[in-house]
Order: structure tokens, then sequence, then C-alpha cells
């Protein structure tokens, strides 16, 4: 399991990572160069909290673009189930499927987690803000999804004016 110093730390360069979207794309990093860049993990689709911050980060969706900002949500889903999400939610923002993992255990938010006095593995709700350059400039851990989105836009906006 990792330690908090082990997660992805600030001004480090943001780890590159290549998966299938929603329509089976496939979407990097070095996709996004140029632009700041909104990297959230969910643990499922269609779920309350999951749903509560992806339509959040949907309605705001207009004012990320305008800062230059895209905004992608990974989860273990399928692309299937993606589609299903977005149809279902009316989302617009651009879902990524990492069944085996592969992008949450490298921004380790693929951990340990305990519920009703069960243990299993599963994604830990994080996101990352990444500056244009590929590097990350704000980590949420453990977010708690009400008024998560609206907290990531007003610190993007606090990046655009510190440059």
């Amino acid at each position: 399991m990792p330690k908090p110093q082990d997660i992805p730390q600030l001004g480090q360069k943001a780890p590159d990572f290549k998966v299938p979207d929603q329509d089976g794309n496939w979407v990097s990093l070095a996709d996004f160069r140029s632009h700041w860049l909104v990297l959230y993990f969910y643990p499922k689709d269609d779920t309350p909290g999951c749903t509560v911050e992806a339509k959040d980060f949907t309605s705001y969706e207009k004012e990320f673009s305008a800062l230059g900002a895209n905004i992608l949500g990974v989860s273990p889903d399928s692309e299937k189930s993606h589609c299903r999400f977005i149809q279902k939610h009316n989302l617009s923002i651009q879902l990524l499927s990492d069944p085996e993992h592969q992008v949450c255990e490298t921004y380790k938010v693929w951990r340990l987690k305990k519920f009703m006095g069960k243990e299993y593995m599963g994604v830990v709700r994080s996101t990352f803000l990444i500056d244009p350059d590929g590097n990350l400039t704000y980590v949420w851990s453990k977010v708690k999804t009400k008024g998560h989105a609206q907290a990531v836009l007003e610190k993007l906006r606090e990046g655009l004016s510190n440059q």
C-alpha cells in the first residue's frame, strides 16, 4: 500500500498513461500538453457519489474549457459502462477505462479500502490538477464529492492568476 510520500507530489511531472476512453479512442497525457488537465479518479460508474462528482464536473465544464482546461474521469469500469453512465446522466466529460488499474496504480490511488469491516482493493477518490507543461500543481486525496468540482475550478483560477 502506498505511503503518502509515494503519491505523486506537487511540482513533479505527472505520470504518463495511455488508456481508452468511453468511445475506444486511446488517450494519453501527452494529448493534453499545452492545456491544463483535471484528472480525477473515482470508484464506480453510476453510484451516488460518483454520479454527483461527474454531474458537477459536467456542470462546470464550460468554465474549465474557457480557462483552457480539460477534464478526464478515470475508473476501472469498461468503455460500455462509461457510455451507459454518460448517456443516463447526460454527461459531457470524457471518461477513461482502466480495468487493469494501470493508471490508478501509477497515480497511487488503487489502495486497500475498508467498508463495513471488510477490506478490499479499490480506487480512493482523488483529483490531480496538471499544468500545460505536464507538472502536478495540486492534488486532492480522499475527495468528498460535494463542492469538489467548484473547488478544483477555484484552484485552477488561482493557478492561472499566479502565472
